[in-house]
């Protein structure tokens, strides 16, 4: 499957994270990509939202950490590749143990790790500026169960 979003607002971004977030059903891996200032952040804050994590608007990227844990319905992991050198440094995070049928794996920055991410065959999200306030929020590789549209 795959969508093409125009969000307007960081509103409407984590009102589309929260459509995703409430149909993800766990075994998933979202390799989200886009420059600074995207809504990548937002995106993740509603998907921790729709998938019932208790404390999902304290959702905060986890650069300097790497890893930020959410429980909800889903045991959700969201990591920051962007600080990481080398796939061999993300493998390390013990990323093939976060992925189980419970979870739910997003990656913020995962172009930086693309080798080790694309084993398991992630669905993408890329995010684009499509103006001030404006994002362009492309999704692929993501089943039918997911389409928010």
């Amino acid at each position: 499957m795959e969508e093409l979003i125009t969000s307007h607002s960081a509103e409407q971004t984590m009102a589309l994270g929260r459509a995703l977030g409430g149909r993800l059903r766990g075994g998933e891996v979202l390799a989200i990509v886009g420059p600074l200032g995207s809504g990548k952040t937002h995106l993740i804050k509603g998907i921790a939202e729709g998938a019932g994590a208790p404390n999902a608007r304290q959702v905060n990227s986890p650069t300097f950490v790497l890893v930020n844990e959410y429980a909800g319905r889903l045991d959700l992991y969201h990591i920051d590749a962007y600080r990481l050198d080398s796939v061999a440094e993300f493998e390390m995070l013990g990323f093939d143990d976060l992925c189980y049928p419970e979870s739910v794996v997003l990656i913020e920055w995962a172009d930086r790790v693309e080798a080790a991410v694309a084993a398991t065959n992630p669905i993408r999200v890329i995010l684009s500026h499509a103006g001030p306030h404006t994002r362009t929020i492309h999704i692929t590789d993501a089943p039918e169960y997911l389409h928010v549209l």
